[in-house]
């Protein structure tokens, strides 16, 4: 596993760097075989909370995570716990996924126990649907879609956009900039 440390407007030390990179490493036994990807550390200070955030991109699947508190040390701690809660989880569908596609199992069935006494969470609740919407996409541009969000109150709006005839969604970031998600070409 490959671990690229960097800062966002920050100056990584050499401290933290090595914290990041000794905490974000355990996840290393949770995959049957070494991962030769390059996953991305991004520290960065946003209004006094200090926010990590983790990419780790796998065959098939994505795994991100971000997590901010007072603390850049305690981010890394709450960043590294979420990507495990996320690798139990999705561990069985993702093995099903691997298996039906002709390549061996991603994740260890039974990792080695961490000494750390973990959390009961084994009890990750179902994925339940509760509502479900159906409507028209208007054809727009970006700016008329972040006004259209805007006027509604939501954080995110999706729409037809014009220019591209693609579906996209614009949603609020937690800078109170705007995004766009787009589908890959």
């Amino acid at each position: 596993m490959k671990i690229q440390v960097r800062g966002d407007q920050l100056i990584v030390t050499e401290a933290l760097k090595e914290y990041a990179e000794k905490k974000i490493g355990k996840l290393q036994r949770y995959f049957e075989s070494p991962l030769n990807n390059d996953v991305s550390v991004t520290l960065s200070v946003n209004r006094g909370l200090h926010i990590v955030e983790v990419t780790i991109p796998l065959p098939g699947v994505m795994l991100r995570a971000e997590e901010k508190s007072a603390d850049m040390y305690a981010s890394i701690d709450l960043v590294v716990e979420k990507l495990e809660r996320q690798i139990r989880k999705h561990k069985t569908k993702v093995n099903r996924r691997m298996r039906r596609a002709g390549v061996r199992d991603l994740f260890k069935e039974n990792p080695e126990p961490e000494v750390v006494v973990q959390a009961a969470e084994d009890n990750e609740e179902e994925l339940e649907l509760v509502k479900r919407k159906r409507f028209n996409l208007k054809p727009m541009d970006v700016e008329e879609a972040i006004l259209q969000m805007n006027l509604l109150g939501h954080n995110f709006f999706v729409f037809a956009n014009s220019e591209t005839d693609d579906v996209n969604v614009v949603y609020v970031r937690d800078d109170g900039k705007y995004g766009l998600i787009e589908p890959a070409r």
